[in-house]
């Protein structure tokens, strides 16, 4: 069904989720965010389009909401969840406060976002540990799309956000396989075609003395070490 401000369209009614499309646009409608916003209160997943794979989300404050998450990826919940972030406010946010992000995150920050590299650094009480595996860091990530960034800037709250599709198996890149294989858990997809990598993001330690690469990805780790120097391998 095509989204709109008067739907009362639910997963729980239908047995799938609402379907925004914004068709040529590149942003969501007011009610479109609105509607997303009150699926995030609710505790639900919302689906959407990165620069990388697509992406499936829930509060990341919410022991709840990411417990269905778990378990709508079939994802065991030892595995850690990042947060996507809308813009590098968001990485206060997550960090802290004092002393807030550390100055190698911000550099990285100002470098790479928005953009397929992953900070993991020390978490903020506004993650809940349920969604880090009871970890006290969390991997933060800008993505590189206008319309994944309005999303996360419009839900009241910090969003983890994995890959849509079953843990283990391939990563998806169209709103087609996002509905096949997710489609009855999902409370809300935003149907959005764009040109993702399908690569995954580089994931970067800074916990760690010198902070480690947990994962290559797009950033390689020359890039990562002319901003902060000496980086340990995986």
């Amino acid at each position: 069904m095509e989204s709109s401000a008067s739907s009362s369209q639910s997963h729980g009614e239908t047995g799938g989720p609402v379907i925004i499309r914004p068709r040529n646009r590149v942003l969501l409608t007011t009610a479109e965010a609105d509607l997303c916003g009150e699926a995030f209160k609710r505790g639900g997943l919302i689906a959407f389009p990165t620069d990388t794979v697509y992406g499936v989300g829930a509060d990341a404050g919410n022991p709840e909401a990411i417990a269905r998450l778990f378990a709508a990826k079939r994802r065991p919940p030892t595995k850690p969840l990042p947060v996507l972030i809308g813009s590098p406010f968001g990485l206060y946010q997550c960090c802290p406060l004092p002393p807030g992000p550390p100055d190698m995150a911000l550099a990285l920050a100002y470098r790479f976002w928005p953009g397929p590299l992953t900070i993991v650094t020390t978490r903020s009480h506004r993650v809940c540990p349920e969604a880090v595996a009871g970890g006290g860091t969390v991997g933060v990530r800008m993505p590189d799309l206008a319309l994944a960034c309005q999303l996360l800037d419009a839900v009241p709250g910090l969003m983890a956000v994995t890959s849509a599709n079953l843990s283990g198996e391939e990563s998806t890149v169209s709103p087609e396989e996002v509905l096949r294989t997710l489609g009855p858990s999902l409370d809300v997809l935003i149907d959005f075609h764009v040109p993702a990598s399908g690569l995954p993001s580089t994931v970067l330690d800074l916990t760690t003395s010198p902070p480690r690469l947990l994962r290559q990805g797009a950033v390689t780790p020359e890039q990562l070490a002319s901003v902060i120097g000496d980086v340990a391998g995986p």
